[in-house]
């Protein structure tokens, strides 16, 4: 039995669209880097069509094959280029060139090397700009070690580094300087702006855009002016002019194909067009939602895309109109509400937009839609005190939602507990109750208890705060004639323990107790009574977090101090079970298993502990879990439970574990490879069976299947000949791309006589038998007959279907059979 592998950390979405300038084909898709990975987006309907991957880290570039665009090269932090077969997700060739890549660039004029940024060998943040020669020898993984050198000191950013009109010049910016390299001349010429900060704002540079059609540069600034600048082929006689509506830092530049007009984007989430290079000819489109970071345009002209720094593409007409738009995962600058999730679509429940709630779908890595909480006008602005989304609770079945927002101020807070109802008729959630200042101070943790939903006795919410109390909400029916909905909530009980302040709150499996954490000490209350059960204490140390045990093990309660212990409390002799030294930064429970996930940080790394809280030894460890410290953790429940191959892996087999770093990446653990996470398309050339063929092979596979139920339902054995399947004229046709498949007219002849049975060459001999034989048989046909059938029967052996050879007799000695069987054997029977 081959051994499993260890669990490996990917990259499970969520990660940034706006790693690098996004693609359009020819044919209408939309190609941009995410994480380890290309996507693949169509523009009709905005679904991820292709998940392309293989590279060991981030995705830095990505450029069209100029010579054959149903290809794309893509760079990466591992030092490799990959050119790709993207409408069938294929790898053609991957080409390692060893130091880090930054920035991708693919000229026609090139025809055997790309360009690339990559640090300068011996010096720290320096970098330069080198063509890589594509060697064309046979294979898939090659070397291409053949670097020259372009231009020195160049910025590490992609944005600030464009080639001018058909590849004749390269022209690079960098903090207030602007050097132009013409590649025939071989001549560099070197331009800079004043250093100086003026009251008129910063002259640093930020980005360049070079025209197609003429000898022009445009260059944005930190203070919103887009200069233009030409005659730069002369050092001294080079004019530019000035554009400017920008009130921030210019953040992209991007020409028409013709180079009539130009688009810039900034902080301010508005596109501007500007035509004919005119400070008094230009048209907006406002309301973008966030900081334009990148723009394409497409190669015929009509539509062009920003990539936003929210993690939104927006896809827009020609005519400067909003067409449509994809979100991935918001990167809310700090994550209040944890992660949580769903229990009606199982997504991810988190900050996004300010004031809003993103439902984030791990399947399609994008975002299914966002809930305005707040319900107030954001303003971007530094230093205001604005309300803000800070805890967030589901109910059971999910038809209950529970949010807490408040504005952060000195001497008094503004505190909002809010109660949703999800609404089946408009498929969303409806507000139901709005309190006010439900706490004296700040809201620390709140949790719903589920033992029926559906008898509204049983929902109770529960909220602990830093007021030295912990509340328990009801509802209530709701008696004013003039309210639109029948129940409402209200406080039933509020409790304390001596004085300290109330900061975790849970309730164990079954609903009927109540765990509330008081600074250093654990109080475990009676949900129907609300009287106080039992204390426990493990001084020193604050409570961070606590959770029940399940099934099995739900008599145990569990917590962990911020001094670096976790314990495990048996609840059935009030005392400590055991304890270790381990600071656990995120302790979760798996919903579906009896086990915790608990997620330390020590010497700059994450370190993960899986356990049962009635063994105190951990069922699995992995230590150097990532770099990053891992904020928040939730466990997914899967659809269907997943084939585990490793005992030490079954607590993946229900739920699946899912972290997020303090750099706002989601992550997961995997037991598959990354060439069995993705299709195997993207590991070789030939496709199998297993892939995700083309409409008509599906259809064909249909016909057989259906074709194969009709033989078992007569009752008779087929054995297929192995080798049908495997004919490799069929594969060619059924799988193959079709813009590389060879003409019609050659396949046909090849395809039709793949589908002939092959019959053996008769002699002479056996063709005379044949026909002395057919009298024979018109004779007895219905005895013929069932002799055949019969021996068909007996030659169809279960060894013979479990591929052992057996002997086939001849022409000659069936016919011989044949006479033996029809001889009258009766007279044997008179002895």
């Amino acid at each position: 039995m081959v051994a499993p592998g260890p669990l490996r950390v990917v990259r499970c979405g969520g990660s940034t669209l706006c790693g690098a300038k996004a693609v359009f084909s020819a044919d209408s898709y939309l190609l941009c880097a995410s994480g380890d990975f290309v996507k693949m987006y169509s523009l009709a309907t905005e679904e991820t069509l292709r998940l392309m991957g293989g590279h060991a880290d981030l995705v830095t570039g990505i450029q069209l094959n100029p010579h054959n665009h149903m290809q794309l090269y893509s760079s990466s932090l591992d030092g490799s280029i990959k050119l790709w077969d993207f409408m069938d997700g294929i790898p053609i060739k991957t080409f390692t060139v060893g130091p880090k890549l930054l920035a991708l660039y693919a000229l026609a004029s090139s025809e055997d090397s790309v360009f690339v940024v990559i640090p300068k060998s011996g010096e720290r943040d320096t970098f330069q700009l080198v063509a890589v020669k594509l060697t064309k020898a046979a294979g898939q993984d090659l070397e291409a070690r053949e670097l020259s050198v372009i231009l020195d000191g160049v910025d590490a950013s992609p944005k600030r580094i464009a080639f001018g009109r058909e590849g004749e010049y390269v022209a690079s910016v960098k903090e207030v300087h602007l050097q132009v390299y013409f590649f025939k001349q071989k001549q560099l010429n070197r331009f800079s702006v004043s250093t100086a900060k003026t009251k008129s704002g910063n002259n640093r540079f930020t980005c360049i855009a070079c025209h197609p059609m003429e000898d022009c540069i445009a260059t944005g600034h930190a203070d919103g002016k887009i200069r233009l600048w030409r005659n730069f082929c002369h050092k001294k006689e080079y004019t530019f002019s000035t554009l400017h509506w920008h009130h921030d830092t210019v953040m992209d530049l991007a020409f028409s194909m013709e180079g009539t007009s130009l688009l810039s984007g900034g902080v301010e989430s508005v596109l501007v067009l500007w035509r004919n290079e005119s400070d008094r000819q230009k048209d907006f489109l406002p309301r973008l939602g966030s900081p334009i970071e990148y723009i394409s345009v497409s190669s015929d002209g009509t539509l062009c895309c920003t990539l936003h720094t929210d993690n939104r593409i927006t896809i827009i007409n020609s005519n400067l109109r909003f067409s449509k738009s994809i979100q991935g995962l918001i990167k809310s600058k700090d994550v209040k509400t944890d992660l949580v999730v769903d229990p009606r679509t199982k997504a991810l429940v988190l900050n996004g937009e300010p004031g809003h709630l993103q439902f984030y779908c791990l399947q399609s890595d994008q975002q299914l839609f966002s809930l305005d909480i707040v319900q107030r006008q954001y303003i971007h602005q530094a230093g205001l005190n604005q309300a803000d989304l800070v805890k967030v609770a589901f109910s059971a079945e999910g038809n209950w939602l529970a949010t807490v927002e408040e504005r952060e101020e000195v001497t008094d807070p503004e505190l909002q507990l809010k109660l949703w109802f999800y609404d089946e008729e408009t498929q969303s959630f409806k507000l139901n109750t709005r309190i006010n200042m439900p706490h004296e101070d700040h809201i620390t943790d709140m949790c719903f208890r589920d033992m029926d939903e559906l008898e509204d006795e049983s929902l109770i919410l529960v909220t602990a705060g830093r007021d030295r109390v912990f509340k328990v909400w009801v509802m209530v029916e709701d008696t004013d004639p003039e309210a639109q909905q029948s129940v409402s909530w209200s406080c039933d009980f509020v409790g304390s323990y001596h004085n300290y302040q109330a900061t975790n709150c849970c309730f164990s499996e079954d609903g009927s107790l109540l765990a509330v954490s008081f600074e250093e000490a654990v109080t475990v209350w009676d949900s129907v009574t609300w009287d106080l059960k039992c204390t426990f204490c493990h001084p020193p140390g604050k409570i961070r977090s606590i959770c029940f045990g399940r099934l099995m093990c739900a008599k145990y309660l569990i917590g962990a101090t911020d001094h670096g212990f976790l314990c495990c409390w048996n609840l059935l002799s009030c005392a400590l079970e055991w304890s270790a030294h381990l600071n656990v930064l995120v302790l979760q429970p798996d919903p579906l298993s009896e086990h915790i996930a608990a997620v330390s940080w020590l010497s700059k790394e994450s370190s993960l502990f899986v356990f049962k809280p009635n063994e105190p030894r951990p069922i699995y460890i992995q230590r150097n879990l990532c770099k990053e410290k891992i904020k928040l953790a939730a466990f997914i429940p899967r659809d269907e439970p997943e084939m585990i191959g490793s005992e030490k892996y079954l607590w993946l087999r229900r739920s699946q574990l899912f972290f997020l770093t303090d750099t706002q990446e989601l992550m997961t653990l995997s037991t598959k490879s990354l060439e069995e996470r993705l299709t195997p398309s993207s590991k070789q050339l030939a496709v199998e069976e297993s892939l995700p063929v083309t409409p008509f092979s599906l259809l064909l596979g249909r016909h057989r299947r259906q074709q194969s139920q009709e033989d078992i339902d007569l009752g008779k054995l087929v054995v297929r000949n192995k080798h049908e399947q495997d004919s490799p004229a069929v594969k060619e046709l059924l799988h193959t791309p079709a813009h590389v498949l060879p003409s019609a007219s050659f396949l046909c002849p090849i395809f039709i006589n793949s589908l002939l049975i092959s019959k053996e060459k008769k002699s002479d001999e056996e063709v005379a038998d044949e026909v002395e034989m057919q009298s024979e048989k018109t004779e007895d046909d219905s005895d013929e007959e069932r002799d055949v059938t019969e021996m068909e029967q007996e030659d169809t052996s279960p060894m013979e279907l479990l591929g052992e050879i057996t002997c086939k007799l001849s022409k000659s000695q069936e016919k011989e059979l044949r006479k033996i069987r029809k001889m009258d054997y009766s007279w044997i029977s008179a002895f």
